[in-house]
C-alpha cells in the first residue's frame, strides 16, 4: 500500500511541468542514438488567448509525440507563433497600439497558456516570426528566390481589398468573391508587385508519391493545380499593316472547325489594337467594369455571360475564316494566354454566350449513332467526343483519334503545337501592409532594381510607425525606413514599402526549428540531415491550398538551390476535426459559443480537459465541447487515481490463478488494443478501453486477485498506457509508487498475442438459421470437434429431430448454423 492522497490536479500539474522544464524532459538532442522523430502540429497565430480549438489540435499532437517518445524515439516537438499578418495590424490600430506590442502580450499569454497544457513542447526550439532574428532569414530566403529567377516584379492585375488595403492572392478570395479576413467585396486593380514562380514546379507538385496525405487533401491540391492537356493553336490578324498572331490554349482541337467567334480577356493588350474606334467607348467601359470583379465571380456558372463586340476580326488557320473578336469577362488572362476560341455547338459557356449574342451554332462533332439535326433546336451544348463532321478532311475521324490526329496536322503545319497549361497561377507575395516581412530591395534611379546585400540583413521593420486611416501603409511615409543607399553606387535611393504574405513566413518554419540559435544562417545542412522532413504533421485542412502547397513549393525549390537534399516538407499528414460550441454549431464570436479552456483548467486541471477533448468523437471528426460532460473524464481520473493509492502493493503475490490469468489477458488485451487506437490518432476509443480497464479492476480491488502481480502489473501498464493522454497524474502516481525516472521515457508496454485471446468463448449454435442453444467452447477447439459438440447437443438434437443435416456452416469463434431438411 502506499500513502493514499486525494487528487490535486492544480497541484500537480505546476510541480511537474515545473520539474519537466528544469530537466528539459522534452528537449530533443541533436546528438541522441535513438532514432528521430519530428512531430510537428501547426504554429499558433497569437490572437490573443489560446482557444479549445488551439488544445483539440495540441492534445492530440501531443499524445501522439509521448507514444511515439515511449516508442524509442527521440521526439523533436517544437513550438512557435506565426507573429506577422493583418489581424494583427487592424487590432493595434483598433486600440490605438503598435502592432509588435500587441503581438508580442498576446505570444506571452499563449505562451502561459501553452505550458499549462504540460505539452512535450521543446521551448529552446522556439520561434517567433515577428522577430528579427527570425524574419532575417525570410528575407535571406527571398534573395535566394531572386537569384534563381523565382522572385520577380510586374505590373499586373491583382485582387485588391479596398478595406485591408491591399493585394490578395487568389487562395485568399472567398468562393463569393470577398476577402477572407474582413468580408469586403474584392475588386481587380494592376499595380506593381512581387511573385513566386510557383507555376515552375507545377508538374513535381502533381507528384505525391513520396508522401502519405488524406486523399481529400491530395485532390484539393490537384484541382487547385489544374493541369490540362491540348494544343496551343495560333489564329492571326492584320494591324497596322502587320501581320499579328494570337495564341489560344485549348483541351479540344478537334472543335477547330466549329469556331464561330473569338474571345479575349477585358485585360489582354490586344484589346486596345483590334478594337474598332466605333466599338472603343463600350469596350472601355465593360473593361472598367470587369476590373471590378474577382476571378472567381467571372468564372462562376451560375452568372449570366456578358461581352462586347470589339470590331475586330482574327483568322482561322485552318479554314481561313474570318472570325468577331469579342471580349467577355468569363475568359481570364491567367488561363491559356487570356483568349479563347468560341466553339459554342461543343462548349456550354460559348454556347450560353452564343445563343445571348445572336452568333452561329455549327455542329463539328457528333456523338456515335445519332442522327444529324438542327443546333438552332439544342438546349445545350454537346460537350462529349465523337465522330468529326463538318471539318474538312477531318470529316469521319473517330474520337479515339480525333485529338491527336488535329494536334499533328497543327504541328506539321506550323499553326499550333501540343501543350500542357495550369489552372495555377504564380504566387502574389506583395503585401501593401505595415505589419509583415520588409522585401529587401532598393530602388536607385542609377542602379535600378538592387537586392539588399545579404551582410545588410535584416532589414529592420520600424517599431513605431504611425498608421494613416485609410489603411495605406505606414512605412511608405517613414523617411528613416524608405530612404536609404544604393549598395551599388552609394547614392540615393529608396526602399521597398511592400511586406511579403505572412504565408512565407510559415513556408520554413520547419527548418528553423532544426537549427533555432543559428546566427549565420537559415539552417545548417547537418541540422537539416538530422531532423528533416518532418515525419508527422497535424493542422487543419483547411490549408490544404495555400500553406500546405506554398511549403511544398518551398522545399523543392531550396533542393534545386542545393540548400537541402529531400524533396517533400511533410511525409506524414493529419487533419484534425473542428471542436464545435456547446450547441453543435461552429465556434465563433457572433454566435456567442466560444469556449475559453482556462475555467476548466482551474477547475478540473489540463489532463481532465485534454482527456476529455480527445473523447468527444474521432481526431479527425471532432464533435461538440459540452461542459457538463467534463464530468464523466473528471470522475474516471478520480477513480483511477484512488484505484492505485487503495490498491498498490509493494510485494504482490506471485500465485497464479485464474483470476490472475484473467487479469493478465485483460493487461495484454488493453496493450493491444490501446496500440492500435493511438497508432491510428484513435484517442476516444483508447480512452475508452482504459475506462473499461478501470472498471474490471475496481470491481476487483478487494478480491484476494488483488494482491497478485498480475494486479499490480496492471496498474502499472495502465499509467504507462493512460500518460500519453493525461502525463501530469501518470507521472505522479508512478512516483508515489515508488517508480524512479519520468514514466514519459519508460518504453511503450509489450503484449503477448497469444494472451490477447479469450480462453473460451460462447459458441452461438443455430439451427436453420434460428439460435437454438449457446456452448461455452475452449477457444483453441478445433472445428471438427465443435461440429460435434453442436451436433451432439441434446438440445441441438431435438430440434434436428428426424431431419436430414445438409450442411454444416461455422464462422470461427462464433457461431455454427446447422442447416437440415425434413423428409
Amino acid at each position: 500500500m502506499i500513502t493514499r492522497t486525494k487528487y490535486n490536479p492544480k497541484e500537480i500539474e505546476a510541480k511537474w511541468q515545473t520539474q519537466w522544464e528544469a530537466e528539459q524532459l522534452y528537449h530533443a538532442t541533436d546528438d541522441s542514438p535513438k532514432p528521430k522523430f519530428y512531430n510537428l502540429a501547426m504554429l499558433p497565430y497569437p490572437s490573443g488567448d489560446l482557444h479549445i480549438g488551439h488544445w483539440y489540435n495540441y492534445s492530440g499532437a501531443d499524445a501522439y509525440g509521448r507514444f511515439m517518445r515511449m516508442h524509442g524515439y527521440n521526439v523533436m516537438q517544437p513550438i512557435g507563433f506565426d507573429a506577422f499578418g493583418l489581424p494583427a495590424e487592424n487590432a493595434a490600430i483598433q486600440r490605438g497600439i503598435q502592432a509588435r506590442t500587441w503581438t508580442l502580450a498576446n505570444v506571452e499569454t499563449m505562451r502561459r497558456q501553452l505550458r499549462l497544457m504540460g505539452a512535450g513542447w521543446d521551448w529552446e526550439r522556439e520561434m517567433v516570426s515577428c522577430l528579427p532574428d527570425y524574419y532575417k532569414w525570410s528575407q535571406w530566403l527571398f534573395l535566394q528566390f531572386y537569384k534563381h529567377g523565382l522572385a520577380y516584379r510586374t505590373k499586373a492585375p491583382a485582387n485588391w481589398c479596398p478595406s485591408c488595403n491591399t493585394t490578395l492572392a487568389n487562395e485568399q478570395v472567398l468562393a463569393n468573391g470577398t476577402c477572407e479576413r474582413c468580408g469586403s467585396v474584392v475588386i481587380r486593380k494592376e499595380i506593381d508587385q512581387w511573385l513566386l514562380k510557383i507555376t515552375s514546379y507545377a508538374e513535381e507538385l502533381l507528384d505525391f508519391s513520396k508522401i502519405e496525405w488524406p486523399e481529400k487533401t491530395v485532390t484539393m491540391q490537384r484541382n487547385w493545380i489544374g493541369r490540362s492537356e491540348g494544343a496551343e493553336i495560333r489564329f492571326f490578324t492584320e494591324i497596322d499593316g502587320q501581320h499579328e498572331e494570337i495564341p489560344v490554349f485549348t483541351t479540344r482541337p478537334d472543335t477547330i472547325y466549329g469556331v464561330t467567334f473569338f474571345v479575349l480577356a477585358p485585360e489582354h493588350p490586344w484589346v486596345e489594337k483590334i478594337t474598332t474606334p466605333e466599338h472603343k467607348s463600350e469596350v472601355e467601359a465593360y473593361v472598367d467594369q470587369a476590373r471590378h470583379m474577382t476571378e472567381i465571380e467571372r468564372m462562376s456558372a451560375e452568372k449570366e455571360k456578358t461581352g462586347v463586340f470589339t470590331g475586330g476580326y482574327v483568322t482561322n488557320p485552318v479554314n481561313g475564316e474570318r472570325v468577331p473578336v469579342w471580349i467577355a469577362d468569363y475568359v481570364l488572362m491567367g488561363y491559356g494566354a487570356g483568349a479563347i476560341m468560341g466553339v459554342p455547338a461543343h462548349d456550354q459557356r460559348d454556347f450560353e454566350f452564343a445563343r445571348k449574342f445572336g452568333i452561329p451554332i455549327r455542329q463539328v462533332i457528333r456523338p456515335e449513332g445519332e442522327e444529324p439535326s438542327d443546333p438552332a433546336n439544342w438546349t445545350e451544348a454537346k460537350e462529349h467526343l465523337g465522330v468529326m463532321v463538318n471539318s474538312g478532311p477531318f470529316d469521319g475521324v473517330r474520337a479515339e483519334e480525333a485529338i491527336a490526329r488535329v494536334t499533328r496536322f497543327l504541328e506539321n503545319q506550323g499553326i499550333g503545337r501540343f501543350t500542357v497549361t495550369y489552372r495555377l497561377r504564380d504566387w502574389l507575395i506583395s503585401r501593401q501592409r505595415y505589419w509583415g516581412t520588409p522585401i529587401p530591395i532598393i530602388y536607385c534611379p542609377k542602379d535600378g532594381m538592387v537586392p539588399v546585400p545579404e551582410d545588410q540583413l535584416p532589414v529592420l521593420l520600424p517599431e513605431h510607425v504611425e498608421f494613416k486611416s485609410t489603411g495605406e501603409s505606414p512605412l511608405r511615409y517613414e523617411p528613416e525606413f524608405l530612404n536609404t543607399t544604393c549598395p551599388v553606387c552609394g547614392g540615393p535611393a529608396t526602399r521597398e514599402a511592400d511586406t511579403m504574405d505572412t504565408f512565407i513566413c510559415s513556408s520554413w518554419y520547419f527548418l528553423r526549428y532544426a537549427d533555432p540559435q543559428n546566427d549565420k544562417q537559415a539552417f545548417s545542412h547537418e541540422a537539416l540531415e538530422r531532423w528533416l522532413p518532418v515525419d508527422q504533421y497535424i493542422g487543419g485542412a483547411e490549408h490544404a491550398v495555400m500553406h500546405l502547397l506554398y511549403a511544398r513549393f518551398f522545399i523543392k525549390a531550396l533542393r534545386d538551390m542545393g540548400h537541402l537534399k529531400f524533396d517533400e516538407p511533410f511525409t506524414r499528414l493529419y487533419h484534425q476535426g473542428t471542436v464545435l460550441g456547446p450547441d453543435g454549431q461552429k465556434m465563433s464570436k457572433s454566435r456567442g459559443n466560444v469556449v475559453a479552456p482556462d475555467e476548466f483548467v482551474e477547475k478540473y486541471g489540463a489532463d481532465t480537459v485534454r482527456s476529455y477533448l480527445t473523447f468527444i468523437g474521432p481526431f479527425d471528426q471532432g464533435g461538440s465541447f459540452i461542459p457538463e460532460n467534463l464530468e464523466g473524464v473528471w470522475r474516471f481520473m478520480n477513480r483511477f487515481w484512488s484505484l492505485v493509492n487503495d490498491s498498490w502493493v509493494e510485494n504482490p503475490s506471485d500465485e497464479e490463478t485464474s483470476e490472475s490469468k484473467a487479469i493478465e489477458r485483460l493487461r495484454n488485451k488493453t496493450i493491444k488494443r490501446i496500440t492500435e487506437e493511438l497508432s491510428n490518432f484513435r484517442f476516444n476509443t483508447a480512452l475508452a478501453a482504459l475506462m473499461e480497464c478501470n472498471n474490471v479492476l475496481i470491481k476487483q480491488q478487494h478480491a484476494p486477485v488483488a494482491r497478485s502481480v498480475a494486479f499490480r502489473n496492471t496498474l502499472e501498464t495502465m499509467m504507462q498506457l493512460l500518460a500519453p493522454m493525461a502525463p501530469h497524474i501518470t507521472e505522479e502516481l508512478w512516483h508515489l509508487t515508488n517508480h524512479t525516472g519520468s514514466i514519459h521515457e519508460t518504453a511503450w508496454p509489450d503484449y503477448d498475442e497469444a494472451l490477447t485471446q479469450d480462453e473460451t468463448f460462447t459458441l452461438v449454435v443455430q439451427v436453420n438459421g434460428k439460435v437454438r442453444e449457446r456452448i461455452e467452447v475452449a477457444a483453441d477447439t478445433s472445428e471438427r470437434d465443435i461440429r460435434m459438440l453442436a451436433l451432439s447437443n441434446p438440445r441441438v438434437a431435438s430440434f434436428i429431430g428426424e431431419a436430414t443435416v445438409q450442411k454444416v456452416i461455422y464462422v470461427p469463434g462464433r457461431l455454427i448454423n446447422i442447416v437440415v431438411r425434413k423428409g
